[in-house]
């Protein structure tokens, strides 16, 4: 099987590759290096082929997909404060280049499809455990912008019968995770603050809780769902457990500072993973105590990250309370 995969060089799509290098699969990756980064492959580089490509231009990249069986399409840009910041450029990337990227999996005939999309756009959910049924209700750009490109896959899935699926990720965590953003990656915030000797910033009280869900059991929730037959299904990917971020600070151990509880954002992310379990046969491994574990044991992967500080986030937020106060009910 040879696969393609987009944003191969993320924090992610980095542990997807060398998953799929484990059962044999021969690997493209398509990566802009924007977010991605290339040490993230340089165990595997020389068993793979590395593209240079930003998606959301036509260029040569798509002759890449020839001979492709099957495309996993990771890259796009994330976090909360750019994507209300600069709409068009995730505009751009999230769902113009999610065209781009179906437009040749299409012309080059390929065979399985996986979208990967993000569970920002539930919103505010209203019922716990959410199942894929529940309400779209996307609060910023970038949730939108995900949700769009998904919309994309399953229309382009029905129309041009490319069999595809689409996996709707909660909380992903793990070796490598994104540093850069002051949403969505707290362990790589957490774990810099640490190794700087700061407090650990905690958004409100800390008693909101997360679907915390580690980066290898997405990893094989993705395989399992480009080698099942299965098409045009949405599924969401989780932990099947919630955990507070108090706890998190617990586990990982330090001094902890409140900072303001920021609009748009839920109490609670609790995936309901019974449609994956029942019809992929797919159910996740590892607890979030056994995911601490593997965090610190990889904690020097943050050597080199930012440290945020009150004060850093509170100037990188003030867009997000100015433009999302009082508008996400």
């Amino acid at each position: 099987m040879k696969a393609l995969v987009t944003g191969g060089a993320g924090f992610i799509g980095s542990h997807l590759v060398e998953a799929l290098l484990s059962k044999g699969y021969n690997v493209v990756v398509i990566d802009n290096f924007c977010g991605g980064r290339s040490q993230n492959l340089t165990t595997v580089e020389s068993d793979i082929r590395i593209i240079e490509a930003d998606i959301s231009t036509d260029g040569t990249w798509s002759h890449a997909f020839s001979g492709v069986d099957c495309v996993f399409h990771l890259a796009a840009l994330a976090d909360i404060v750019p994507s209300i910041q600069q709409p068009e450029k995730y505009f751009r990337t999230n769902v113009h280049g999610t065209f781009n990227v179906i437009q040749a999996a299409r012309l080059h005939n390929i065979k399985r499809f996986i979208y990967v999309a993000s569970s920002s756009a539930y919103g505010i959910p209203k019922i716990y455990p959410t199942s894929e049924s529940a309400p779209i209700c996307p609060k910023y750009p970038y949730a939108l912008t995900k949700h769009l490109g998904e919309e994309l896959v399953m229309h382009w899935a029905n129309v041009y019968s490319i069999p595809s699926l689409s996996l709707r990720l909660f909380n992903v965590y793990g070796p490598r995770s994104r540093t850069t953003g002051t949403y969505g990656a707290v362990f790589g915030v957490f774990l810099a603050q640490k190794l700087a000797g700061k407090p650990l910033t905690v958004v409100g009280d800390g008693t909101q809780t997360r679907d915390f869900t580690y980066v290898s059991d997405v990893c094989q929730a993705l395989i399992v769902a480009a080698e099942s037959a299965r098409t045009q299904r949405i599924y969401n990917v989780g932990s099947g457990h919630t955990v507070s971020v108090n706890r998190v600070v617990e586990l990982l151990g330090g001094d902890s500072v409140n900072i303001p509880k920021r609009p748009g954002e839920p109490d609670c992310t609790f995936a309901d993973i019974s449609k994956i379990s029942l019809e992929l046969g797919w159910n996740p491994q590892i607890t979030i105590e056994e995911g601490a574990k593997k965090v610190l044991e990889n904690i020097e992967d943050w050597r080199d990250a930012p440290v945020w500080t009150p004060a850093k986030i509170d100037s990188a937020t003030k867009d997000w309370f100015h433009y999302l106060d009082d508008k996400v009910s």
